[in-house]
């Protein structure tokens, strides 16, 4: 049975019931919306713990490296979540595409000297490890999830096409910024000019929030940018000049703000049924959900 089935949103209404007659009304409505993106982020925890517990207890004469058994891990997870039906295979899809799309990066990141992957491995390809595109499927099986567990919709939304050429210009600097102008802040704004009005309206329970999709990708940054704390602390990746010890620069978080939107882009060609041209009406108990006309891909 899929997440966002009848029988989920009853153990969802069951627990906030539960919370909110114990805690203060804000204190419960926040403690589900923090259950509920730790679920949706299900893969990365997984992903991070294993990287966390790998490094603690593996040893060089070990008869496979650590990044093939991350590797191996990351399979593992990806087979367990379709088995539970936890992506469906359409999400998965559009996950393994920005899976291959982050591989790409990664191999003309490590080229380009911009980071790099300094244990052994049999499964490495170029200085990349294989199981690295599992850390951008993390960020896709992410997306997925949490548009589905929190029922959200994005609006007014701006024309898909738009959003197409902002998504392909974010990770086409990715690469040419080492060859050409680097026009980042340019890209910045962008997301400001397509989004500023955006709202992303999510549920928890029965009542329905929002908050403006940039700021949205400002935080979820900010969570990949202690994500990566936790890779480069334990030695699994490093960027140029880096020691172990050393925090991860801040600039990161603006790399990953841009490329969140490339994510959400490629997750939105799946969901874009929550994509809505006009400003949505929140539905209450009384009214039936009939959001505004969805906005089609076109091309």
């Amino acid at each position: 049975m899929s997440e966002h089935a009848p029988d989920m949103l009853s153990v969802e209404r069951k627990l906030g019931d539960w919370m909110r007659a114990r805690l203060p009304y804000t204190v419960a409505e926040l403690s589900m919306f923090v259950l509920k993106q730790g679920w949706a982020c299900l893969f990365g925890i997984c992903l991070l713990a294993a990287i966390l517990i790998s490094k603690s207890i593996w040893q060089e004469d070990w008869a496979i490296q650590r990044y093939d058994a991350l590797l191996a891990i990351s399979i593992l997870l990806q087979v367990t979540f379709l088995a539970l039906k936890l992506e469906s295979w359409q999400e998965a899809r559009v996950i393994v595409l920005f899976h291959l799309t982050g591989t790409a990066m990664e191999l003309f990141k490590v080229s380009a000297g911009s980071w790099a992957y300094p244990e052994p491995a049999l499964f490495k390809l170029m200085g990349v490890p294989l199981f690295s595109g599992f850390m951008y499927a993390a960020v896709g099986s992410y997306m997925a999830r949490v548009i589905r567990l929190f029922d959200m919709k994005f609006a007014p939304y701006p024309p898909f096409w738009t959003t197409l050429v902002l998504a392909g210009g974010i990770y086409v600097n990715f690469f040419a910024h080492h060859f050409v102008m680097d026009i980042r802040i340019a890209l910045f704004a962008a997301t400001l000019v397509l989004f500023l009005r955006t709202r992303v309206w999510f549920r928890i329970g029965e009542r329905w929030y929002w908050m403006p999709l940039p700021l949205a990708a400002f935080f979820s940054s900010f969570f990949l940018w202690l994500a990566e704390n936790i890779g480069t602390l334990t030695g699994t990746w490093l960027y140029a000049g880096q020691n172990p010890l050393d925090a991860v620069s801040f600039a990161k978080m603006g790399s990953w703000y841009l490329l969140l939107y490339v994510s959400f882009v490629t997750v939105t060609l799946v969901f874009h049924s929550a994509l809505h041209r006009q400003a949505w009406v929140r539905p209450n108990r009384a009214t039936p959900k009939t959001p505004a006309t969805p906005a089609r891909p076109t091309n």
